[in-house]
Order: structure tokens, then sequence, then C-alpha cells
């Protein structure tokens, strides 16, 4: 064991992780979309990370902007004005084409941006009750830990009341009973679930409804357009804000900056962090629309972090935001997004373990069965007795290809900036690992 790693296992707790049985690799050197241990081997990263190395390793134009923001003024609190925190805050309303008059808060990381946001949302409305999703991912604080609908909110239990769940679109997994024969007649079948539940829980009680944009480590669901405008005038039609997560699904992983964009509705307000700076600050926050920012010019805001808009964090976003435009993500996205879609249709019909894909953009997911008559997932929901994933992850770290599963999937989240080459050159590890469990099954 290498002194590093060594140190690492006797000082650090590692997130999600039972800790006796850990071995991380140590990295020694990252570029680009790859990175290397201390052993030389080399890792396509093609998971970004936890979905947020978008524009991949080593980017100059972020790095020398977090530099230039540290020789000048490397922390400032939050009640004074920077040109930093200025020019952040502009880019990321102008980045949402959210009416004049929106605003942004920042945090610090997803989970804070989503906690800051109940806040918001409750204080605005008057009211407590929040809807989220089942099969969703917020953050795993207090607050967001319970907006969150899988096994990780288990741990926030129990939590604070007004926390509400409803079933979201999942056609593969919908009731065994339900025939859809288009995507219309699944969203008008969740839809009228997610009504129901509004009036069950009383409309009057309830403040928000939180979405993923698109749902992303649960497994890359995408709904149909009909869905996210159905849950629009839901909220329209009952007074309550809709609230979307983009957290993981924005700044370009979709093709547009944010995945909303894709489904021709606007939320009230938008949680985002990720790929804001790529992860080379942490930096988050929570855009609302100009009503809301209007409430809080006579009412004090409730919400309030030392490191909100912190200085560093600003800058690595102004330059983030500029490097996406400069490298033309979202027109090379139109590119690798159709050869990756392609390459996982094939997938469907070419191996007896895949259940369904699921893709927009570069952001993608493979559902793994033991069966695809019965579709019965790969592993139970919520448990992995035997480490089969553990395995199928292992097998395509061992030829570097790098990312995680989740339940019975696993992701393929590349940065953005993968090159065609790069990325039918990894895909051909999936082909083969895929091969392998086949077998297994």
């Amino acid at each position: 064991m290498s002194a590093i790693k060594d140190k690492d296992l006797k000082y650090n707790l590692h997130s999600w992780s039972a800790q006796g049985g850990l071995d991380p690799i140590v990295v020694t050197k990252a570029e680009g979309i790859y990175f290397w241990d201390e052993n030389g081997k080399k890792y396509a990263d093609m998971s970004s990370q936890l979905v947020n190395s978008n524009l991949g390793h080593g980017n100059k134009a972020i790095i020398d902007a977090i530099v230039e923001q540290a020789n000048k003024i490397p922390f400032m609190g939050p009640a004074f004005a920077m040109d930093c925190r200025s020019d952040a805050a502009e880019a990321v309303v102008k980045a949402t084409g959210f009416a004049d008059g929106a605003k942004v808060f920042f945090t610090n990381a997803g989970a804070e941006s989503n906690e800051n946001a109940i806040k918001i949302a409750r204080q605005y409305t008057g009211k407590q009750k929040i809807f989220s999703q089942y099969r969703c991912y917020h953050g795993s604080s207090a607050g967001a830990g319970m907006l969150t609908g899988e096994p990780r909110h288990f741990f926030n239990e129990p939590g604070g009341p007004g926390f509400v769940k409803y079933d979201g679109p999942y056609s593969y997994r919908a009731p065994k009973a339900c025939k859809f024969a288009n995507d219309d007649e699944v969203a008008d079948f969740y839809l009228e679930l997610l009504e129901n539940q509004i009036l069950y829980e009383g409309p009057e009680q309830i403040a928000a409804i939180w979405l993923e944009s698109v749902v992303g480590s649960n497994g890359v669901l995408i709904a149909p357009v009909k869905w996210y405008q159905g849950v629009r005038a839901l909220c329209d039609k009952y007074n309550i804000l809709m609230v979307a997560d983009e957290v993981m699904a924005g700044w370009y992983r979709t093709g547009k900056c944010f995945a909303f964009q894709n489904f021709g509705y606007e939320p009230d307000m938008i949680t985002f962090a990720k790929g804001v700076t790529c992860g080379y600050v942490p930096l988050g926050g929570v855009v609302v629309q100009a009503p809301i920012a209007k409430f809080f010019d006579d009412t004090s805001m409730g919400c309030g972090l030392t490191y909100s808009a912190h200085p560093m964090g600003c800058a690595a976003a102004v330059a983030t935001i500029k490097e996406y435009e400069n490298l033309d993500v979202e027109g090379k996205i139109k590119v690798t997004g159709k050869v990756l879609a392609d390459i996982l249709d094939s997938y469907v019909e070419k191996h007896p373990c895949v259940g369904e894909v699921r893709h927009i953009g570069l952001f993608s997911a493979i559902e793994l069965v033991k069966d695809k008559e019965t579709r019965e997932p790969l592993v139970p929901f919520g448990k992995d007795p035997e480490g089969i994933m553990a395995k199928i992850i292992g097998m395509l770290k061992a030829d570097g290809f790098w990312t995680y599963s989740h339940e019975n999937m696993f992701v393929v989240t590349p940065p953005l900036i993968i090159t065609e080459e790069e990325l039918r050159e990894q895909m051909t590890i999936v082909d083969k690992v895929l091969d392998s469990v086949d077998k297994m099954i």
C-alpha cells in the first residue's frame, strides 16, 4: 500500500461506504477526459467524475481565472459587491433565459442549493409541504436529503415534516397493468396520479413541486414533453411553485444550457451547481423568477452562507460559462450525442442483459436485467447482496473505463469535450463488458 493511500485510509472518512473494505485509487495526474493512477494506469473519465467535470480536467481558462482571482482578492464576505460576483450572477441568470428581474442566490453545492430553495419556496408562498419524486436525488443534507426519493434519504429519517413523494414517469417500470401506446399516454397517466395527490394533500398546503429536469443518477429518466408542461399547468392551476433541479442535468449535459430548455416550459426556480465551475471550485445556486425576487425587496430573505458567492467560485463560473461558448460545446454535442445514442440503441438489440437505454445529449444510462421479457432487474431495488454491479463496474475500470452504478444501472456521461473517436473507443469497452454480463445471466 502506498504512503498516500495509507494516510488517506487512516484519516479520511469516505462517503456512502463502509470504511473497512475501501481501496481508493491514488490519482497523480488528470488531463482532458483522462486521469492516471500512481502506477501509471490511464482511465477515461466516462462519468465526468460525479457528472460535474463537463469540460474535463486541466482547462487552462478556468484555472487562470481562479489564479487571477486568488491573487487579486481570494475572499470577501457575501455582503460586498465585487466584479466577479456581478459578472457571475449576470452570466448565470442570462443563461436561464428567464425574464428581466430574475436573480440568483449563490451557494457552494447542489445540496445547499436545494436546501435554500426549500426555504425560499416556503417563505414566498407561506405554505409548508414540498412534493418531490421517487427515484430522484437532490442531496444528502437535512432538507435536500428529505427531498431525495431513493434509499440514500433513509439516513435522514425521521426528518422534518412536510415532504411528500410522488411517482414520476418511468414507463419501463410502470405497473404491469399499464399499457402505453405513446408518450402522451405515459404523461397523462402520471399527471393524473400527481393531480390526485395534490388534491389529497391539499393545494393550499403545498409550497412547491420539485423535479430533476432529467433524473440523473437514478437512471437518466427522461419524461415526455407533455409531462413537464403538464406539471407546469398543475402548478399554475393550484398556485404551487415549480422547482427544477438542474444540478446534474444543467450546463449543456443534455445539449442545452439547462435541461428544461429541451421541453418547452419554464420553472419558477432552478437549482444548479456541478457544471457551473466543472468542479474546479465549489459553487452552486438558486435562480428565481422576477416575482419571487421582487418579494424579497421588502421581506428579509432567510438564507445566508459564509461562502455565498465566493470570489474564486464566481471567477471560475464566469470563465466556465465563456468556455462553453468558446468551445462550441452545444454544437459538438449535436454530433457526439448522436454517436452515443446510436451505439447505446444498438446494445438493446445485441445484448440480452440490456433492458433499456436512455439518453439525451451526453447524459445516458444502461439498465441491466436478468430477463428482457419480465424486465426483472439484475439486482433488486436498493440491494446488491452478491455485489454484481460492483463486479461489472470493476470490469469496466479494469479496462480503463471509469464510471459508477446505481441500482441495476450504470451511467455513461463523459466530459462534453470528448471527441467522436474517443467516444467510440471507450464504448467498445462497454460492448465487451456487456458480452460478459450476457454470459453471467
